[in-house]
């Protein structure tokens, strides 16, 4: 057995224990259906309990040296490349991920575990001039205090580590949430990295709870000041009201309809390659995934043909063989939805030429041509094997279909004159464009997120030191001050 299946407990106050709900949770290989742990679910009492932790512990962490902050997330990189295969078969076992798509978490995760040790040294502050004389403005960067984390499903190692590790980094104490469906990958994996690297007990708490117990109770608490969830759209509307009413900030990486723009000088078989990276890898359970193909029509039949030839060679399977390019979709209730919509797709009009098929959570590849931009399939996100592709006449055509969409995480231009697609890449309303590449992208350096119904907040690099921590405005009068209403001199 997987080291790491062993780790179905809560970690709460740097101790190991079941939660106190009466409610369990069996964590299922989605592929087949096994069961990998039993989790007991933790209750308010525990979500308590490892808010009150992370308070008490991040007055320890902010008395550790700087330096040694970084030692110890350091530490937590050598501790994942000295457990890659283990961490390879669970991110295989716990979320159907490929053999390829572990390798690129892994990588993601290490990189973004890299960037936040250097915040430790990059807590820095500035002193500022006042208009009042003899005065002395300093403004101090301090961690923001505790950061509650909500982690989603589908790259749940790095999608909670990209917040953990750079809360960590900026000083503060962390309770992390993971998903129903990932609670190791996502949640206790990570706790045990930290565990080993040696950060103060208490500072960082993993609770896997039922939603229907805990309800609102973890961004209402108290306790946090800033809540980062990534997830889908409905979840995160209501997360962002929740905390906007307890005046915390909020950091929302939410769903996208991500558009790559095909224009005619583009290099096809790169446009292709692209193309089929940017919505299938894993199985389309992306949040950047390509759902919309717009094709300049002059060359959009000979996209169309190689785009179809280059997808029915992708093999969908068990994750575990090397050659699997698909694995299977999260759950059975996934697969269900992702079903119903290819069925939309094809009962309001969308031409299938390529029809995929499901044997359990496995889907096979499905390519909607001819499609309309006011289609369902074209409007909406969808977290399966399916992409729509249609054309267009001309550029500007080609960036009114990319904004019609209440979406704007990602995008891409494919053309041979970058300086062209750069300029366009600027009037798509999206929080990221990438010219002559997919859609999917991300680097520990530079800013990550949406704009409209995609989310707010950015993270990653700087960004992600600015959202988790705060400036105070430290004056300090080298000479009297005078005040009105003073005494007169006598």
């Amino acid at each position: 057995m997987n080291q790491f299946a062993k780790l179905n407990r809560q970690y709460i106050g740097g101790v190991w224990r079941d939660g106190s709900s009466p409610k369990t949770l069996t964590d299922k290989n989605p592929y087949n259906g096994k069961s990998i742990a039993d989790f007991k679910l933790a209750s308010l009492s525990d979500l308590d309990e490892a808010y009150r932790s992370a308070a008490a512990a991040q007055k320890i962490w902010a008395e550790v040296n700087p330096f040694e902050k970084r030692a110890i997330l350091e530490k937590a990189i050598t501790w994942i490349e000295q457990n890659e295969a283990d961490i390879t078969d669970m991110i295989i076992e716990e979320l159907g991920g490929t053999r390829f798509k572990a390798f690129i978490e892994i990588m993601l995760t290490k990189t973004f575990v890299k960037e936040a040790s250097t915040y430790p040294l990059r807590m820095t502050g500035e002193i500022l001039p006042s208009m009042i004389d003899g005065k002395e403005n300093r403004l101090y960067r301090v961690p923001a205090g505790v950061v509650g984390v909500i982690s989603p499903f589908n790259f749940p190692f790095n999608l909670s580590m990209r917040s953990v590790a750079p809360a960590l980094g900026a000083g503060n104490g962390v309770v992390l949430k993971p998903h129903d469906d990932t609670p190791i990958v996502g949640g206790t994996l990570i706790a045990k990295i930290f565990e080993e690297a040696g950060i103060p007990k208490g500072l960082l708490n993993v609770v896997v709870a039922d939603i229907g117990e805990i309800g609102d109770a973890f961004v209402e608490h108290p306790i946090p000041r800033v809540i980062s969830f990534t997830g889908s759209e409905a979840v995160g509307r209501h997360i962002g009201g929740v905390a906007g009413k307890a005046l915390k900030k909020a950091i929302l990486e939410l769903g996208g309809n991500s558009a790559m723009i095909v224009l005619e000088d583009a290099d096809l078989q790169i446009a292709v390659n692209a193309a089929v990276f940017g919505r299938f890898a894993h199985q389309g359970q992306v949040c950047m995934c390509t759902n919309r193909i717009l094709v300049q029509r002059p060359v959009y039949n000979r996209f169309l043909e190689k785009f179809v030839a280059q997808v029915s060679k992708l093999k969908a399977g068990d994750p575990r063989e090397a050659a699997t390019d698909l694995g299977p979709l999260i759950n059975q209730r996934q697969a269900e939805t992702y079903a119903k919509q290819v069925q939309k797709g094809i009962d309001e009009g969308a031409r299938p030429v390529l029809r995929g098929t499901m044997e359990g959570n496995v889907a096979t590849p499905t390519i909607f041509a001819d499609v309309k931009p006011d289609m369902w399939v074209a409007q909406h996100e969808m977290f399966g094997p399916a992409v729509c592709v249609m054309p267009f006449d001309t550029p500007q055509d080609a960036i009114r279909m990319a904004n019609d969409s209440p979406y704007g995480l990602s995008g891409a231009i494919l053309t041979r004159d970058v300086e062209v697609g750069a300029e366009l890449a600027k009037q798509i309303e999206s929080g990221m464009v990438h010219v002559n590449d997919s859609t999917i992208n991300d680097d520990p350096l530079v800013a990550f997120g949406g704009e409209k119904s995609s989310g707010v907040g950015r993270l990653n690099g700087k960004w992600a030191l600015e959202e988790f921590t705060t400036m105070k405005w430290v004056s300090v009068q080298h000479k009297p001050r005078h005040y009105p209403f003073e005494p007169a001199a006598s």
